[in-house]
């Protein structure tokens, strides 16, 4: 296939360096596909397809696309995941991710049977802007959800939405919060806002956050059309209704794709040491400062962390969030390793049982 037909794919991400990496993975039988929503079996792709009229002319065309079989080596396939397309539009190969944003998922009847696994929201994002209500700002929610963000790889913008409904909205608090990020406040309806966030935004831009954040309103705003649904939060208790359904990816009119995400309620960290880490960035550096290099920060003399708190540099809530998230993400880590062992565990089980079972077929059995 030729550079012109891929330069189709443009509208979708398609670039240079991606043609770079993935081409010479592809080969010759298998053409390049970007994942756009997923369903059971089928998900929407956009790929350069040969027309229906003209074999010699192509169009990057979204079509359906099935997917492989749960058992093959190819699953867990998402919105964003750039594939490889046989000529019968299956998906033969999934091509390498270069970030993935993935939350914990725990899957079980009890607490005893329950199962930690992972769940990659969106693939392939260069941007993460995190959206919370700016009338209902939730400092904690945002500390995880930033660990999450910088944990993928990509960069993250916090933006709090409806800044026409937010009375004596501070921003300096939440930038305390967030180091590394930038931090914006915006309101779809009224546009206030928006030139910022689409200046600061690149690339493949999703959207996480908690039901009735807006999301939906503002991706619709920055598509510059009524694309995803939007529904209104509950009057009872002013928490939002999922809305959005499935993970959708769409392109910008400016350049670059978006992926509008459905409300997340809960947001389990999956081995994000490193996003607590810049998430945290300042209790960090404060931290190589403390007299013992494995200081707790919970009494020790020299604690440069407690001697922030002190000061009133630090607050003591951020410091308890911390310590919160770590705790949560060595639980889970436990959790992992714990279900690895298992499986390998009972892997090997049923290789020595076979093993025995071939043993007493041949006759080597007692009699």
């Amino acid at each position: 296939m030729s550079s012109d037909n891929l330069d189709l794919l443009s509208p979708y991400g398609w670039n240079a360096d991606l043609a770079s990496r993935y081409l010479p993975i592809l080969g010759d039988s298998l053409i390049p596909a970007r994942v756009l929503r997923m369903e059971r079996s089928e998900c929407d792709v956009a790929a350069p397809l040969p027309t229906s009229d003209y074999q010699s002319r192509f169009t990057a065309a979204v079509v359906r696309a099935r997917l492989p079989r749960p058992d093959s080596d190819i699953s867990g396939l998402c919105t964003g995941d750039w594939v490889g397309l046989d000529a019968d539009r299956e998906v033969r190969q999934l091509l390498p991710r270069h970030t993935a944003i993935v939350r914990a998922a725990v899957s079980g009847h009890s607490d005893s049977r329950a199962r930690s696994a992972d769940q990659v929201l969106a693939a392939n994002v260069d941007t993460v802007l995190v959206c919370l209500p700016g009338d209902d700002v939730d400092l904690g929610r945002i500390e995880r959800l930033l660990a999450l963000a910088w944990e993928s790889g990509a960069q993250p913008v916090v933006v709090l939405t409806k800044a026409d409904l937010a009375e004596d909205l501070s921003l300096d608090e939440v930038r305390a919060t967030a180091p590394g990020a930038t931090v914006l406040s915006v309101s779809a309806s009224s546009g206030l806002g928006m030139d910022v966030l689409s200046a600061v935004m690149s690339g493949t831009v999703a959207l996480i956050g908690p039901s009735g954040a807006g999301k939906s309103t503002l991706a619709n705003a920055l598509l510059g059309s009524d694309v995803f649904a939007t529904n209104a939060v509950r009057d009872g208790d002013k928490r939002g209704r999922h809305t959005t359904v499935h993970r959708e990816l769409r392109p910008l009119p400016g350049g670059g794709t978006l992926i509008d995400t459905p409300g997340l309620r809960s947001v389990g960290l999956w081995d994000a040491s490193e996003g607590i880490g810049r998430t945290f960035s300042d209790i960090e550096s404060l931290s190589e400062a403390c007299r013992f290099a494995d200081c707790s920060h919970t009494g020790e003399p020299g604690c440069a962390v407690l001697a922030a708190i002190e000061s009133g540099a630090l607050p003591q809530r951020r410091l308890d969030s911390y310590r919160k998230l770590i705790r949560e993400n060595e639980w889970m880590a436990s959790r992992t390793d714990h279900r690895l062992r298992t499986e390998r565990t009972k892997v090997w089980k049923g290789i020595v049982k076979q093993q025995r079972r071939t043993y007493r077929e041949r006759g080597g059995g007692r009699r």
